[in-house]
């Protein structure tokens, strides 16, 4: 009998600690569990020169025991609506105008939980060097999405090249353009296409990411730059999350590994002083 009430014993505090170590490993919101086990964090990204997140992740690999899987987007909407149904954890490189006007457009929740650049908006021609060199009727390529194209015209306009109805704000569209003098021909394509209209149009309004890819240095190349400003701030990159889970511990630590000085150096030599942080 004594035997097998030490069996019986022995076999409810193997269950019980089986219980207990399941719900521990379950609760827990650092990078590792109390099972030693990574925590996985996808992060979409646009474009395919992602230094700054590929050094933050040998950095939570090594220090966190956090897996940040990088996934690689062709298109600025694809990480917004990838982060809706789930199918990402956060998403970085996209401005909080554009991500703002697709959640609205769609009924989306993406979420700002921090900033990390400013991405400046280039003219690049293989044309012409100077913006007052473009003659009459010139074909210029500009982003089809709205905020884009409302970054392109407001460039233009900084660039001399047009005026716009200051009543539409940061949000004007080619209906908008109240004077042309050099009658500019407009073709809208998608943002990442416009650089390889070069050949075929005048000037080209280049997002920053997209001409670096192309292997272009935007503060060497591009015609004519957008000024840094205080109006500056709606086009901030942001890394951005489910509203639900913007208070997120791991989230935060990722934020955290990010905004650093060591970061800030991989920023400037990935891009050759072409973007800026903004923390």
């Amino acid at each position: 009998m004594k035997k097998g009430w030490k069996k019986l014993i022995a076999g409810f505090l193997t269950v019980g600690a089986i219980t207990l170590f399941s719900a521990c490993g379950a609760g827990s919101s650092a990078g590792e569990d109390d099972s030693g086990e990574t925590e996985t964090v996808r992060l979409g990204v646009v474009g395919e020169n992602n230094e700054d997140w590929e050094y933050v992740q040998e950095e939570l690999e090594e220090k966190e025991n956090i897996e940040l899987e990088i996934i690689p987007f062709t298109d600025y909407r694809g990480p917004i609506t990838a982060l809706e149904d789930g199918s990402i954890d956060l998403h970085a490189t996209l401005t909080e105008i554009f991500m703002d006007e697709v959640n609205e457009e769609g009924g989306f929740s993406n979420t700002t939980i921090a900033y990390t650049s400013l991405n400046p908006l280039g003219i690049f021609s293989d044309k012409i060097d100077d913006v007052e060199d473009l003659e009459d009727g010139a074909s210029v390529a500009i982003p089809n999405d709205v905020s884009n194209e409302s970054r392109a015209l407001l460039l233009l306009q900084q660039a001399d090249l047009i005026e716009l109805d200051e009543d539409k704000g940061n949000m004007p569209t080619t209906n908008d353009i109240t004077a042309n003098p050099k009658n500019l021909q407009f073709e809208e394509l998608e943002a990442n296409q416009t650089i390889r209209a070069l050949g075929d149009v005048d000037i080209a309004c280049v997002n920053n990411n997209v001409a670096v890819d192309a292997g272009f240095v935007p503060t060497e190349d591009a015609i004519f730059l957008e000024p840094v400003a205080e109006s500056s701030k709606p086009y901030y990159n942001v890394i951005a999350a489910r509203e639900d889970e913007q208070d997120n511990e791991i989230y935060q630590t990722i934020v955290d590994y990010y905004q650093t000085d060591e970061v800030k150096e991989v920023i400037d030599e990935q891009t050759q002083g072409s973007s800026i942080p903004v923390w």
